[in-house]
């Protein structure tokens, strides 16, 4: 496993840390495998670790907190998230802010966290939506100093709206914010136009989420693939959608090298991008921790794979979270 500088906290994290939202809220989730899957990315190495209250009210940040608990002494760093109070995703600038992250809020919310994990202390707490009209809003600003003095968190991010990584750039000028979590991949790549500029500059951190767009990018998805109701990724592929994906998928995958699946060339894509602190794929199982921590051994992509790739980029604009 490979570390990076995690922007001004300048912390040394692992490139490839472990997403979560997986095994609190998709379906055919398993704690028993969830955990195994945990206990195998503390024996690689993985030391970034996100997580959210809302991924199944508490039941990813428990299983985190466990786990924690099993690999007492080693050194990790946990993140997670305070989830809108209104309830909705993705964040929108005509909604009051005093609707989504009043400060009380956003420290209760932060305490709660802390008990799910069995910790006092949270390294990065991140709020999980986002617009950019609330940037001057005085409550969550207060309350991320608070965090801060009261020492109950370490950093301070923000997790973006899905196809908007420019709707936080006012926020980072706040001095408030230490990380911003954006999805970034092969198809998404338009947080290289403003955010990854205005991060570099700022040194704020950048957590690449998304980098297999859902399962797209692990080629394992077919036109007749289907999810139990209730599955996030039945709103997220629509049939329209799933279709205009696999057609791109199709022809990413005549560039896939030789010995290299498409997961492993997605995840390659993003980290070949110097502004990614880390990447974190969704991981349920043993075998996906495995192979994509794996990708983490120091071999780029060639220059002329990573030209083709950009041209794959795909400007999405219906957001959702």
């Amino acid at each position: 496993m490979r570390y990076r500088r995690f922007g001004r906290l300048n912390w040394q994290v692992s490139e490839i840390g472990y997403g979560m939202w997986g095994m609190g809220g998709w379906s055919g989730s398993d704690d028993e495998e969830s955990s195994r899957s945990l206990d195998r990315a503390f024996d690689l190495g993985c030391t970034f670790f996100d997580t959210a209250f809302a991924y199944g009210m508490g039941r990813s940040e428990k299983l985190l907190g466990e786990a924690l608990k099993r690999h007492a002494g080693k050194k990790v760093y946990v993140a997670t998230k305070v989830p809108p109070k209104d309830g909705k995703w993705p964040g929108r600038a005509e909604t009051p802010v005093a609707d989504v992250f009043p400060a009380d809020y956003i420290i209760e919310m932060t305490e709660k966290s802390l008990a799910n994990l069995g910790r006092d202390r949270l390294d990065l707490q991140q709020l999980h939506v986002w617009s950019d009209a609330w940037a001057g809003d005085e409550g969550w600003q207060r309350a991320a100093r608070e965090l801060k003095r009261r020492n109950l968190v370490d950093g301070f991010g923000i997790s973006v709206n899905r196809w908007q990584p420019s709707n936080v750039l006012k926020a980072l000028r706040t001095g408030l914010v230490d990380s911003v979590q954006v999805v970034y991949n092969i198809f998404d790549q338009n947080p290289e136009d403003e955010l990854f500029p205005a991060c570099r500059e700022l040194d704020v951190a950048v957590i690449a989420r998304v980098p297999l767009d859902e399962g797209s990018l692990t080629g394992t998805l077919s036109r007749d693939s289907t999810w139990p109701e209730g599955d996030w990724r039945n709103i997220y592929f629509t049939p329209a959608n799933l279709a205009d994906t696999l057609d791109r998928v199709e022809r990413l995958q005549m560039l896939v090298p030789s010995g290299m699946d498409l997961a492993e060339l997605a995840l390659r894509f993003t980290l070949a991008s110097p502004d990614v602190s880390t990447v974190i794929p969704g991981m349920r199982r043993t075998r996906h921790v495995e192979r994509n921590l794996a990708a983490s051994d120091g071999e780029p992509l060639p220059a002329r794979l990573l030209d083709a790739l950009r041209a794959h980029r795909w400007d999405r604009t219906h957001v959702i979270t």
